[in-house]
């Protein structure tokens, strides 16, 4: 009475960091390892950067010329699609992860 088929499940990885450099080498090496495994992959999708912006004045004490700092932060972000059991995803994921990459894994029936 055991299924011997597995279940196939659409996983979405989400990858989130402030570096690029990191974060396409982390979707990189997921896609290489899914690959490996001949599974079905959609992506990298490229989601639109956020651009978070803090004006601050310069002087601490207000007095003298206005001058202003300016500083943002620059958060990048993409989005892996896989299609297989999670017990593969799991072997897929446990790769080295660069850090200041955070990634978010959804399992949703397909």
């Amino acid at each position: 009475m055991e299924d011997s088929v597995e279940q196939i499940h659409k996983i979405r990885i989400t990858l989130t960091s402030k570096d690029v450099k990191n974060l396409e080498k982390v979707c990189a090496d997921l896609i290489r390892g899914a690959k490996d495994k001949q599974l079905k992959v959609k992506g990298p999708v490229r989601i639109p950067t956020k651009v978070l912006k803090i004006t601050t004045r310069k002087s601490p004490c207000g007095e003298g010329t206005n001058t202003f700092d300016r500083f943002e932060l620059r958060v990048h972000k993409r989005v892996i699609d896989l299609f297989s059991s999670p017990d593969v995803v799991k072997q897929i994921t446990s790769i080295t992860i660069e850090p200041g990459v955070e990634v978010e894994v959804t399992i949703a029936d397909s």
